[in-house]
């Protein structure tokens, strides 16, 4: 499905909902595995949301084996296209015993998160936006509806998935709770909060997969704005930023991508300047991934049809 640019606001701010605008008490059909739901979970300021926990198959037969976990923003997205309004899914729930199947993964439990309901305010890197110049910060401020929103909260969004999902999930199943088997994966936003998510808190999150990933962090197809300047500004914002986070190449690992369609094929300038700040604090060799897929679109079905690549990335101790 191609989405016209000039959707940015709705594609990077709104969730893709389910088709009743609200999946929070629906259950995705599955094609393997099992899911269980736990809804309406209190986020605090980043608002209520459902958390979705997959299985995979086999998961418990084998006594005494613990499984990694991958967490993964917009949850709704994930397993079933009925829950979206997109009618489009990324197929976890199949791509996972696939890549099992062939010897390429092991078995994972997957965390889904619903989108919250402002998403764009809530998985933007909260810390990030004090390094933007005053009239990048107002781009922020203002995307989507041209009216300053509320404040933003990533930083609640990523206590909530730290201090209130994953104990949860630790104490639920059988998880191997420690940051090597402990992984990170979302798309646009959810790429940018993933990217977050490991540079806030890289003793738990030992690698993060960002699949085009909003590295312009506001529209970069706004026609008014000189894209050439402002992508030097986020690129110093997130080398700013990068200097007070504890992450580290090779301790932690880093995969990121986009594609040329649509929305994808506006990020080119932006990432060229990350992938260099990245560079030059070392992210470079086995721990670090950048990759463009061309003619790739900005949707859940270009996500699906190279999901293999993060998910083999994500499991540093694959079979």
């Amino acid at each position: 499905m191609k989405a016209p640019l000039f959707a940015i606001a709705l594609i990077v701010a709104a969730p893709a909902l389910a088709t009743t605008d609200d999946p929070s008490h629906m259950m995705p059909t599955i094609s393997a595995g099992h899911v269980i739901a736990w809804q309406d979970m209190d986020g605090g300021a980043a608002g209520r949301m459902t958390v979705w926990v997959w299985t995979p198959p086999g998961y418990g037969r084998v006594k005494g084996k613990r499984y990694p976990v991958l967490y993964m923003h917009d949850g709704q997205n994930l397993f079933d296209k009925d829950l979206t309004k997109f009618n489009q899914e990324w197929g976890i729930d199949e791509a996972i015993p696939r890549m099992v199947a062939q010897g390429d993964l092991r078995d994972w439990i997957v965390v889904g998160v619903q989108s919250p309901k402002s998403r764009y305010d809530t998985l933007f890197p909260t810390k990030l936006f004090q390094y933007l110049p005053a009239d990048f910060q107002q781009r922020v401020k203002t995307l989507d509806s041209g009216d300053p929103k509320g404040p933003l909260a990533g930083d609640d969004y990523l206590r909530f998935l730290v201090r209130v999902v994953k104990p949860r999930v630790d104490r639920s199943f059988r998880t191997l709770p420690g940051r090597d088997d402990t992984a990170v994966m979302g798309s646009s936003m959810g790429g940018l909060m993933s990217f977050y998510a490991m540079a806030e808190y890289p003793e738990i999150f030992g690698q993060a997969a960002c699949v085009s990933m909003h590295v312009a962090l506001g529209s970069p197809t706004d026609k008014d704005t000189d894209h050439a300047r402002v992508s030097v500004n986020a690129a110093e914002a997130f080398r700013k930023y990068l200097a007070t986070s504890r992450i580290r190449p090779g301790i932690n690992r880093l995969y990121i991508d986009h594609g040329t369609g649509t929305l994808d094929g506006t990020y080119g300038p932006y990432s060229e300047k990350l992938v260099a700040v990245l560079k030059a604090r070392g992210w470079t060799g086995p721990s670090f991934s950048f990759r463009t897929f061309a003619g790739a679109e900005h949707n859940e079905t270009a996500w699906a049809q190279r999901v293999d690549i993060p998910l083999a990335f994500l499991d540093r101790k694959d079979p």
